[in-house]
């Protein structure tokens, strides 16, 4: 009886498991379309700024004279890792920590044993994580319960503003890019300094566009609008992998709590009906001895 005792201890185990599971994962699915509305409505848009850009910067002179194209040895550093602030979430924060570190040691070892390294943590997981390693010059992790897009755009100024002041020399951003709700890319992406990617032939000619103002004045006041709305997609495409990863999660495990249910129900009532026949070969034997 010890044995059908611990078996229905561990099935009102995993069956209040399997209620917290299934719980999260109708949340998650809740939240996650929301947010993949929000990047799909928003990807569009996004994706046509920036060709705008790339089309101004292609023939707007030498972008080098602009303060956020200016190229330089990257001795100041700064990257950018975005997670979330709950886990249960399958690798999504654990992929972008090991990315974030991978690419330090790869590519700015030099500038973090100088004192020259900073991290920006969007969200509780990668300041919990990184934060043990690495100095962090700026957290938040309100973003991500209320991405606004103004307390946003006020930390993508902030580097900005530092690049532009030669504070900073190189913004890397690491980052999920939502694909769909069982697929996140994961994503290391230069934010600054910009860099032109010019454009030959027909797709050229097809973009030989007449400005007003001419291309170097719009480049200039256009580019810090367009990078604030790249660094807000980067938040809201992180947001989407996030519930999409969360929500492929919780299914996955109220699969499998469903499964081991099913195992141990049948393993308690093997178990169940082997103790009822051991009682009735004790009951008949005992009738028997008696009887002799």
């Amino acid at each position: 009886m010890g044995n059908l005792k611990e078996i229905r201890i561990r099935i009102s185990s995993i069956e209040s498991t399997e209620k917290v599971t299934s719980a999260m994962k109708l949340v998650s699915a809740a939240k996650f379309r929301r947010a993949q509305q929000a990047i799909i409505n928003l990807r569009p848009y996004s994706t046509k700024l920036s060709e705008i850009m790339q089309n101004i910067s292609d023939t707007a002179g030498d972008v080098d004279d602009m303060p956020l194209c200016e190229s330089r040895e990257p001795n100041r550093v700064v990257v950018v890792a975005i997670t979330s602030n709950k886990g249960l979430c399958g690798g999504f924060n654990s992929s972008v920590i090991k990315e974030t570190i991978k690419l330090i040691k790869a590519k700015y070892e030099k500038q973090w044993k100088a004192n020259n390294l900073q991290l920006v943590c969007l969200g509780k997981k990668g300041k919990e994580q990184l934060g043990k390693l690495y100095p962090v010059m700026l957290y938040n992790e309100q973003l991500l319960n209320n991405p606004e897009f103004s307390e946003l755009a006020a930390i993508a100024e902030t580097l900005m503003d530092k690049f532009a002041k030669k504070e900073i020399d190189r913004v890397d951003v690491v980052y999920n890019q939502f694909v769909n709700a069982a697929t996140q890319k994961l994503v290391v992406e230069q934010f600054l300094p910009i860099v032109p990617q010019k454009e030959t032939g027909e797709k050229a000619l097809k973009n030989d566009y007449i400005f007003e103002p001419s291309k170097e004045e719009l480049f200039k006041t256009l580019t810090p609008r367009i990078l604030k709305l790249q660094f807000y997609k980067m938040l809201i495409d992180s947001i989407a992998s996030e519930h999409g990863a969360r929500m492929t999660s919780m299914s996955k495990a109220t699969d499998n709590a469903n499964e081991m249910l099913k195992e141990l129900r049948i393993k308690y009532n093997n178990a169940r009906q082997s103790a009822i026949t051991n009682e009735l070969i004790e009951i008949v034997s005992g009738a028997e001895a008696l009887n002799n």
